[in-house]
């Protein structure tokens, strides 16, 4: 039986992925967005920052941030731009990944390989 999803956001918002997407931002760590909050300092305010993120979504008051433009430098000597979301930015956005990409993923056909978790160019190749 084939399910349909009218609506997932409470799905986004539920306390248990907002924590399970912030340990994996953590895991990444990462440098500071816009607003100058470091991972380590998201943590040390994680319950109120996760509660906070938790009822803007809900309210459907959530606005992310602007990104910050980094320019990493190449062994060729450019630059390549890299955009920094703020890291409660980056914990919605893993939510939204934790819920969204499993519905995704199952209708891709096993010969996809672009932007698909555990894939990987080599992937395609073979």
């Amino acid at each position: 039986m084939k399910r349909k999803w009218y609506s997932l956001i409470d799905k986004v918002w539920r306390m248990e992925n907002l924590e399970e997407a912030w340990r994996s931002v953590r895991s990444n760590r990462g440098s500071c967005g816009v607003d100058g909050v470091s991972v380590e300092q998201f943590e040390d305010n994680l319950v109120n920052n996760l509660w906070e993120l938790y009822r803007l979504l809900r309210e459907k008051r959530y606005k992310p941030k602007p990104v910050l433009r980094v320019n990493i430098p190449k062994g060729d000597g450019r630059v390549r731009p890299l955009g920094v979301p703020a890291v409660r930015d980056r914990v919605v956005q893993q939510a939204l990944s934790r819920v969204l990409e499993p519905i995704f993923e199952a209708k891709f056909l096993d010969c996809s390989f672009g932007f698909r978790p555990d894939r990987s160019q080599l992937d395609a190749i073979h």
